[in-house]
């Protein structure tokens, strides 16, 4: 199936990484590495094609990519967004 092969789990890394740009926030960013980590661990051999186990490891690859992501790249504590204009004031 489609889902077993390597490039396929690549190519989708990197869409969500190109959409990323389009869509800032870090979630897809999140996703992108998720998939990443997935095709890198196909291509190596290390993980199986069984689609639950793929399913796994990408979910738990891309939630802890968010989570290191939030962590470095995030608001710190404390750390409060002011606006002091609108995009639409003159």
């Amino acid at each position: 199936m489609l889902w077993q092969e390597w490039w396929i789990w690549m190519i989708a890394g990197a869409v969500l990484g190109i959409l990323e740009v389009v869509v800032p926030g870090f979630i897809l960013l999140g996703f992108a590495m998720g998939a990443g980590l997935t095709g890198l661990l196909l291509w190596a051999g290390i993980l199986g094609t069984s689609l639950s186990a793929l399913v796994l490891v990408f979910a738990v690859a891309s939630l802890v990519a968010w989570l290191v992501l939030r962590k470095v790249v995030g608001v710190r504590h404390g750390q409060v967004k002011v606006w002091n204009h609108d995009i639409n004031d003159n």
